[in-house]
């Protein structure tokens, strides 16, 4: 998890805002915590408690994740995939 000041909304909310879009981000004041800030889908699926990410241990991974997994990694391994993505 990202730590952002109140400081750095103010001035940099851009940056903040987009932190906050991939996972919730801690806002902290006076160097303590204060607020979290996630994306509207992010508290959706909090307050609704369903989410429909699933973890699986590589051995009992659905083949059709297996197959996204590999080439992710195939993807990284090339030096593609980090900076690049939207």
């Amino acid at each position: 998890m990202r730590y952002f000041t109140t400081g750095d909304l103010n001035k940099q909310v851009g940056d903040v805002t987009d932190a906050a879009s991939r996972e919730p981000i801690v806002l902290t004041r006076h160097n303590k915590s204060r607020f979290v800030l996630m994306s509207y889908e992010h508290y959706e699926r909090m307050r609704s408690g369903i989410d429909p990410r699933r973890a699986h241990y590589v051995s009992e991974m659905p083949d059709e994740h297996a197959e996204l997994f590999g080439e992710a990694i195939a993807r990284l391994a090339k030096g593609e995939g980090y900076d690049n993505e939207p």
